[in-house]
């Protein structure tokens, strides 16, 4: 069986588990937020609002040239997307963002059996690798993508970075082999990593549609080529994003529709990829000017939905109470 197709079936395997389909029905169940699961549970309440409703400003520091600024844009998708590292990280739900949260690092994050105190991993945990395995429980801090160049060398040009990054996913995370143009945009976008940061910003409900929204622009580019393998990773990021605002509007008439059209086209158009790439470029166009209608119904419904930190405080009390 071919990469393409191992890849794929994959995809289809685990998708259902990371986007809008099951997301309905796991917002029904605790916690609120996947990503509570590996939050510190000692973490003070306030502190837990505070988390899931900010986040780092990315320290991202573009360059001018077309060429390299698609290929961040690549990088920074599935940089999100639990499906890029495979196995038990992608039936979790976690995504290299979880532990490097816009890039940076993640005071908080606790994995049963993998993290120690929190903020760290243990990266040769048999749960996750079956490479790196060593039986050792040895968690170590989480390294800052930004800041610690000790461990990180945001050249792009030097093989170091794409060896590394390349050992994370198919290792550390026994996760598939990446597509070339994939991780090319991942060195590309670590690499990139470094610019000027500002102070902490609001999680929104734009910004993940703008990621939704970035790598459907991404696997167009790719479907272009074609390089329907790398498409299709792209594709599976914006699912991804498109799950992580399901969960987020859980409870708010009418936004759950419109995200789960938007999620049943494009599981289309990942099916229509495969054999017809004109006519999935022709559909991601339809879906980029539905969804952009679509976001303007997200901004106003924002202040109901759990972007909003008092929505989110009276949900975990609510939860808490149980």
């Amino acid at each position: 069986m071919d990469q393409r197709r191992t890849f794929t079936a994959f995809a289809v395997a685990l998708i259902s588990v990371l986007t809008v389909g099951i997301a309905a029905a796991a917002s029904q169940l605790s916690p609120p937020l996947r990503e509570m699961r590996w939050i510190d549970p000692g973490l003070p309440p306030a502190e837990v609002v505070r988390a899931l409703t900010t986040e780092p400003a990315e320290c991202l520091l573009v360059p001018g040239d077309a060429t390299e600024q698609a290929k961040i844009a690549i990088g920074r998708a599935v940089f999100r997307s639990p499906l890029l590292l495979g196995g038990q990280a992608a039936r979790a739900g976690v995504s290299c963002a979880s532990c490097h949260r816009a890039g940076r690092g993640n005071p908080h994050f606790t994995f049963p059996g993998v993290s120690g105190a929190p903020g760290t991993a243990d990266v040769t945990s048999s749960l996750f690798s079956s490479k790196r395995g060593d039986g050792v429980f040895n968690p170590k801090p989480i390294p800052d993508l930004v800041t610690d160049l000790a461990k990180v060398d945001h050249n792009p040009a030097k093989p170091d970075l794409r060896r590394f990054i390349h050992g994370q996913i198919v290792e550390e995370f026994d996760g598939l082999e990446p597509p070339a143009a994939v991780l090319d945009g991942l060195a590309a976008y670590v690499g990139a990593l470094g610019g000027p940061c500002g102070s902490d910003m609001a999680r929104t409900a734009a910004g993940e549609a703008a990621t939704a929204r970035a790598a459907i622009a991404a696997a167009r580019a790719l479907l272009q080529v074609p390089d329907q393998q790398a498409a299709h990773l792209l594709l599976a990021a914006a699912r991804s994003a498109l799950g992580r605002l399901d969960e987020r509007y859980a409870g708010v008439p009418g936004i759950d529709r419109r995200l789960a059209a938007r999620d049943g086209e494009l599981r289309q158009v990942q099916v229509l990829e495969i054999t017809d790439p004109v006519a999935a470029i022709g559909a991601l166009d339809r879906w980029t000017r539905r969804f952009n209608k679509d976001t303007g119904e997200l901004r106003i419904a924002q202040d109901r939905s759990l972007y909003s930190a008092t929505i989110v405080e009276t949900t975990l009390s609510k939860t808490q109470s149980r």
